[in-house]
C-alpha cells in the first residue's frame, strides 16, 4: 500500500545547476580550486547554513573571507541562488495530479536564502505557493539534519505521523535513497530531470 510521496527538491522537482553558482562565485574572484574538496555534503561553511547552525548573516560573512573585496549581501546572495532554476510546468500539474491520490511531502538539504528564492520562483511561475500542492515542506536548515542523516527522515516521519512502509521516498542522489531503504520506505533514485518519466513507471510496475 502506498499513500505518501516523499519528493527531494534540487533535481527532482526543481531544476539545477551547480555551474551557475560555480562561475558567479568565479566573477567574486573565488578561486576554481576551492571547489575541488566540495561533494554533496559541501564545506562547513554550506553544510552549516543547511543544518541552521549558522544563519544567513553568519554565512555571508564566511563568505566574505574567502572572496576578494568584500562584496555585498546582494551579490553573494546572487552567486549562490544562480544554481536555483525553474520548476517546470510539467512537474507540478504532474504533482496536482498525484495529490489526489497521495499525500505529497517534500525534504530537501537547503537554507533559508534558496528557500526565499525558490519560492519566489514557484509563485512567479504558477501564480501560486508550493504550499498549494503539497501537505508540507521540510527544509533542512529548520529541521537541523540534512540528507542522508537518519534524523531528516525520522523528523518527517514524526511530524507527519506517516508510516515509512507506506512512504515513498524519491531522490536523485543514491546515498539519499539508500539511508531511507534501511529506514522502511520505499524508494525510487532517480537521475535529475527525469521524475515524469522514471515515476508513472515506477507507480505503475509496483500496482500503484
Amino acid at each position: 500500500m502506498l499513500k505518501n510521496i516523499l519528493f527531494d527538491l534540487g533535481g527532482v522537482l526543481l531544476n539545477l545547476d551547480m555551474s551557475k553558482t560555480r562561475k558567479a562565485f568565479a566573477d567574486l574572484g573565488w578561486a576554481e580550486e576551492n571547489w575541488k574538496g566540495i561533494t554533496h555534503s559541501g564545506y562547513l561553511i554550506f553544510e552549516n547554513l543547511e543544518t541552521g547552525v549558522d544563519t544567513k548573516e553568519q554565512f555571508r560573512e564566511g563568505m566574505r573571507q574567502v572572496l576578494p573585496g568584500s562584496p555585498s549581501d546582494q551579490q553573494i546572495d546572487f552567486a549562490w541562488n544562480a544554481m536555483l532554476l525553474d520548476f517546470p510546468v510539467e512537474n507540478v500539474d504532474y504533482l496536482k495530479e498525484l495529490g489526489k491520490k497521495y499525500k505529497i511531502y517534500v525534504l530537501s538539504n537547503t537554507n533559508e536564502l534558496h528557500v526565499k528564492r525558490f519560492r519566489e520562483i514557484f509563485q512567479d511561475s504558477h501564480g501560486f505557493s508550493i504550499d498549494q500542492v503539497v501537505e508540507k515542506c521540510y527544509y533542512s536548515h529548520e529541521i537541523g539534519f540534512r540528507k542522508p542523516n537518519p534524523e531528516a527522515f525520522y523528523a518527517v516521519l514524526q511530524d507527519a505521523q506517516i508510516d515509512p512502509t507506506e512512504t515513498l521516498f524519491i531522490d536523485d542522489l543514491q546515498i539519499n535513497t539508500d539511508e531511507a531503504e534501511k529506514l522502511g520506505m520505499k524508494v525510487l533514485h532517480i537521475t535529475a530531470g527525469t521524475l515524469i518519466q522514471s515515476l508513472p513507471r515506477y507507480l505503475e510496475k509496483n500496482g500503484y
